[in-house]
């Protein structure tokens, strides 16, 4: 008996320490875009900046309206970021550390302004088709003036269809 405690004692602890590990992510709801037509990520910071840099949040992207797939609608919401802080982003074609090349055009992504509480959020509406195949991720930049370090990055899963 002493030891079927011992061991829901050890399940319990561990449950509830991987629980602690976790960031929830929402991923933003749209009235306009359909979540069975979006493409949805995760945004996370790399490894390689643990203990310096630990960005979480969500992405996503999907036809403008539900009957305009014409153009593509982008989002991003970040969280745990340093107030104040000014970041680049952008949807690109292929997966996080394996970069094929743009999704529109870099001056078409409004840069994320970090609010006090460490959040930032940004919406754009890019003239391209919303993609039925493919792979494609969002990253976020350092800074304006340090665009060669991606702080956060998170690969986007395509729509059930």
């Amino acid at each position: 008996m002493q030891a079927r405690c011992l061991d829901l004692l050890v399940v319990v602890t561990t449950l509830a320490l991987l629980g602690s590990c976790h960031h929830a992510t929402e991923i933003d709801p749209s009235p306009t875009v359909p979540l069975h037509s979006r493409w949805n990520g995760t945004i996370e910071s790399p490894q390689s900046l643990a203990g310096a840099v630990q960005i979480h949040g969500s992405a996503w992207i999907g036809p403008v309206s539900a009957t305009d797939s014409s153009r593509t609608a982008a989002n991003i919401s970040i969280a745990n970021a340093a107030a104040g802080g000014v970041h680049p982003w952008a949807i690109r074609q292929g997966q996080c550390g394996t970069d094929q090349g743009p999704f529109g055009s870099a001056n078409d992504y409004p840069p994320l302004k970090v609010q006090g509480d460490g959040t930032a959020r940004s919406h754009v509406n890019l003239q391209v088709a919303t993609p039925s195949d493919g792979q494609y991720y969002v990253y976020v930049l350092a800074a304006p003036n340090n665009t060669g370090t991606i702080i956060a990055c998170g690969n986007l899963a395509s729509p059930l269809r």
